[in-house]
């Protein structure tokens, strides 16, 4: 089925490139059918690449889903264009007597502060706080996964001695787990963060279930017994070039950053990312969108609580 988002949006032409079925609204209108209504709350600096990142894996399952963009009021976004975010984005103050039956958390470039320095640090707990009784899951990613288990449950985050950059692997921790329904025995995911959450804090928390995690990145997947918060550290919606892009980027400022681990072959920046990741990819947000959204968000979406 298809993911509906406004036909003009640059990530329309991006996935029908790749054989993604993309519905205008007039055509969704035209169908008998509920589609899942998803907001992403899009924190990234990369708004465009992040819009078309998160819209292909969700439109790669066979439900139909409507994706709503939304923005935070006490920050501008500094790399895409005010008239972008006007005719894309809502506001939280626009969307806030909406329900939906998800919602997406992005992660942010702010990391390296304090959760309370962040300058929409106070709107943010509002919106989180918002998902308890208006979202029916809450799917955060990175430093958004960081910020919402800081703040539902005072687990904090440390910095690490150096960035966390590559393609680590990973494996299941919680067996019966239906996110992690499918998943190989080890599989890879692109972390790429200066802060970590310690798991043994995590272990702490009796609302919280460790689902999977890895030797060298840590904590990778938790979440609460109901499935209604959901915690990934590490960027499973990253493109083949992402990395490379972030690791330039740093080099170019000056930085000295290390090669990303596990990404290029021979950890050679001259030559092609390989991706071991996107199989993987595709599996949790498909789990997430079937087994805690569309199997237990309710028909009528106004009696989500």
């Amino acid at each position: 089925m298809p993911i509906k988002i406004p036909v003009k949006l640059p990530a329309s032409k991006v996935l029908a490139n790749e054989n993604i079925f993309v519905m205008d609204e007039n055509r969704a209108s035209s169908q008998d059918i509920r589609p899942l209504r998803i907001g992403i709350l899009n924190l990234m600096p990369t708004k465009i690449e992040t819009e078309t990142q998160l819209a292909r894996l969700l439109g790669n399952t066979p439900l139909q889903v409507e994706v709503e963009l939304v923005q935070v009021s006490t920050h501008k976004a500094k790399n895409v264009s005010p008239e972008h975010m006007l005719a894309f984005y809502k506001t939280f103050d626009e969307i806030k007597q909406q329900k939906f039956d998800g919602f997406i958390i992005t992660g942010a470039p702010v990391e390296k502060m304090a959760f309370e320095e962040v300058d929409y640090w106070e709107e943010l707990c509002t919106i989180m706080e918002w998902t308890k009784t208006n979202v029916h899951s809450t799917f955060h990613i990175c430093w958004g996964a960081q910020a919402a288990m800081y703040y539902h449950y005072g687990i904090d985050k440390y910095p690490l001695k150096e960035k966390l950059s590559g393609i680590f692997r990973h494996k299941v921790s919680y067996k019966n787990s239906i996110l992690m329904r499918g998943f190989d025995d080890e599989f890879m995911v692109p972390h790429s963060r200066h802060t970590t959450v310690k798991i043994e804090d995590v272990k702490k928390c009796k609302d919280i279930k460790i689902l999977a995690c890895s030797e060298k990145a840590g904590l990778y997947a938790a979440a609460t017994k109901n499935g209604k918060q959901i915690f990934i550290t590490g960027h499973s919606e990253y493109d083949r070039d992402t990395l490379k892009k972030e690791y330039l980027r740093d080099k170019d400022a000056g930085l000295n950053p290390k090669v990303p681990e596990n990404y290029f072959p021979d950890d050679n920046p001259e030559k092609d990312p390989v991706v071991t990741w996107r199989g993987h990819a595709n599996l949790i947000y498909s789990n997430w969108l079937n087994y805690f959204v569309y199997q237990s968000t309710p028909y009528d979406i106004t009696e989500i609580k």
